[in-house]
């Protein structure tokens, strides 16, 4: 992985994923763009929107977004990798639950993952 498509200055979007929390929606894990900072849900997610976002804007570098996680994934190679350290927060807020946001997450949320 080189360092095409990482900018270790830009901040987060939010404490979860944009469109989930725009369609009151939920995730299983969350993603960061690495380029933009954009949060999105995992693959495992019934949105997606994390590789959804990569796919839309060509931004090919995603980071975990999970407390405890600091790995990249790159989508052109499908492949995990060490990286920089990112500009703060590193993860979602730790009274956030996993899946979240609380109050959304339905009661047969594991029937629902990908």
């Amino acid at each position: 992985m080189s360092d095409v498509g990482i900018d270790t200055t830009v901040s987060p979007s939010g404490p979860g994923c944009v469109e989930c929390d725009h369609q009151l929606g939920w995730w299983f894990h969350l993603r960061r763009c690495a380029e933009c900072g954009h949060v999105g849900c995992c693959d495992n997610s019934p949105g997606q929107h994390a590789s959804a976002h990569a796919n839309t804007t060509g931004h090919p570098v995603i980071a975990s977004y999970e407390p405890g996680e600091d790995w990249f994934y790159d989508y052109r190679d499908q492949q995990f990798y060490d990286g920089p350290r990112l500009a703060p927060p590193e993860h979602h807020p730790l009274d956030q639950p996993t899946p979240g946001p609380a109050g959304r997450v339905p009661a047969d949320w594991q029937q629902l993952l990908r």
